[in-house]
Formats: C-alpha cells, structure tokens, sequence
C-alpha cells in the first residue's frame, strides 16, 4: 500500500509538473494572457461538470433513491459501513438498469450517494454486496470522486491549448508567429495524450485504494474476490446495446463491463470447484500462481479507468482483514 501511496504522490507531482511546463513555454513564446483566458475557460466547464454531474448520473442510470423501509437489508449495510468508516450516511439509490454494478458519486462527503443496479441484487448474496458496497464507501471517504476531476482538468486544459494553437491563423505578416503557435500546439497534444494516460492511471490506484478500503472495513478479500468474479461473468451476459448506454459512466463503476468478455477468459481457471464463487483456499492458490499479461492485455490496462482484472484479483491476496 505504501507504493501505491508513492505512486499517487509522484503522479500528482508530474501531472502539476507538466501544467507547469506549459505555462512557462506559453508564456517565453506568446505571453501569459493567452493561457489564463483557456485555463479559466477549462476551470469553469469543470466547475459546471462538478456541480450538475451528480444530476446527470441520476438521470443516465435511472436511479431513485430509498429509504430504509424500501430495501431494509440495503440501507443497513450502507449505514453500517458509513459508521464504520466514519462519513456522513450518504444517499441510498438503486439504479433501474439490468447491467449488474454499484457506484458511488458526489460533491464532498456530506453530499455522497452509493447506488447499486437491479442487476447487481440479483446477483450477490449479502456478503458479496457488503464488501462492493465497502469498495464504494471506500470512493466516498478516500474523495476520489473529487481528487479524479481536478486531475482531469490538466488534460482539459491541454485539449484546449492545442486545438488552440494548431488552428491558430497569423496575419501575412507573422508567420513565423504562426510556426510557433503550431508547434506549441503539437506540444500541447503530445502533453494532453500524456496527461491523459496519467489520469487514467491516477483512476487505476485509486480502484486499488478502495479494494483495500473495502478488506479495511471488515469484508474479507475472498468476498470482494467472488463478487469481481461474479460482476464479469454477469456483465458478459449483458446485451452489447444495454453496455452502450452506460459508456460515459463506466469510470464509477467498481469493473469495467467493457472489458468483460475478455475477462471471462483471464478469470475461468479461477474457479477451482465450479461453484460460481471464489472461497479463500482458491484465492491463495492465485497468490502462488505469476500472472503474464501479454501486449495486448497490458495496452488495454493502460487505456482502461480500472486495473487488470486477473491483477486485481491478485492483489486481494495480499490484503487481511
């Protein structure tokens, strides 16, 4: 845990370092102006996101929320796990949709909602529910919801001075002008690629983060195992079109169900007694095993909001209640 802590730390430096970079770059070659007028347009278009998202969650995923009278068992395990993390009790939702999964969103602590799918309750026995539900819990305290969108906005920013730049057009008389603004906007491009990739890999630990936050909260490694296990084998069966519709949103969810048929395939030898779970001998027989994951599998992770599957399993090997 404490290299992923050393990770996070240094990812942030870089990222923040980049930002850096830029500013001076623009500023040596075509003054500083320039370069507030985009980062403030891109501080205010990620405000607005910040302060309607929650809403468009609501309405993308269908979702209403509960009381503890509609879905007793569901509200007490949220309840329990809020106290048990210490955070305000957040909203209780359940999301009209068949795809199983659960996610967890809001502005601060005080304004946090956990949400599962009907899917996701036809799916999992209790225990399993209780140790996702502490991965989301885990989101909520750790304010990854809040630490990923202001990373987010570096990549926002270098979006906007490149296409800035690289349509910049010069009067006749500055053209050298000209030259210049388009290789500062390929610059911006390349940083925007990059800081893009870094995002993405700030939003992989951050998933890691709460897989412990979850065995933290007193729900044993091989629950959370068997409930990965179970979220990719049920989101494999889901309609291609039902997944389309949650594309935007797949960054709140505790798997990616993009990645599922191509997980069913890491994940099939899992399973040692066919029982449709991981029990705890079978995990320990994964920490045992090395996991090789060619080309294709590590570009996939590397452009994916959520780690290897097959790797995070893994992972959980490591952790104890």
């Amino acid at each position: 845990m404490f290299t992923l802590k050393l990770r996070m730390y240094l990812l942030v430096t870089v990222l923040f370092g980049i930002i850096y970079a830029v500013i001076v770059m623009i500023g040596l070659s075509l003054g500083i102006i320039n370069f507030y007028f985009y980062l403030f347009l891109s501080l205010l278009m990620m405000f607005i996101q910040y302060m309607i998202g929650p809403y468009l969650v609501e309405w993308m995923m269908h979702v209403r929320y509960i009381k503890r009278e509609d879905n007793p068992q569901l509200y007490q395990i949220v309840e329990d796990l809020a106290n048990s993390a210490g955070i305000p009790m957040p909203k209780v939702g359940i999301a009209y949709i068949s795809l199983p999964n659960a996610f967890a969103f809001g502005r601060s602590l005080r304004d946090g909602r956990v949400c599962v799918t009907e899917g996701i309750l036809r799916l999992l026995n209790k225990e399993e529910l209780k140790a996702v539900l502490g991965h989301e819990i885990s989101h909520l305290k750790n304010r990854d919801v809040l630490v990923i969108t202001l990373l987010s906005v570096i990549p926002m920013v270098m979006y906007r001075i490149a296409w800035q730049f690289l349509f910049y057009r010069p009067r006749q008389n500055e053209r050298q002008t000209g030259y210049t603004a388009f290789a500062l906007g390929m610059v911006a491009f390349l940083f925007y690629f990059i800081t893009n990739l870094l995002v993405l890999y700030a939003s992989r630990i951050r998933e890691y983060f709460a897989d412990r936050g979850s065995v933290l909260l007193g729900n044993p490694p091989s629950q959370l195992a068997s409930s990965l296990y179970k979220l990719v084998y049920g989101s494999s069966r889901i309609n291609p079109d039902a997944l389309k519709q949650v594309e935007g949103l797949k960054a709140f969810f505790v798997n990616d169900p993009s990645c599922a048929l191509k997980e069913v395939r890491e994940l099939k030898d899992l399973d040692l007694d066919r029982s449709g779970t991981i029990e705890p001998l079978e995990l320990e027989a994964l920490s045992s095993r090395p996991i090789r994951l060619s080309f294709v599998d590590k570009l996939f992770e590397l452009l994916s909001t959520h780690p290897n599957m097959l790797k995070r399993i893994k992972r959980l090997c490591e952790y104890k209640v």
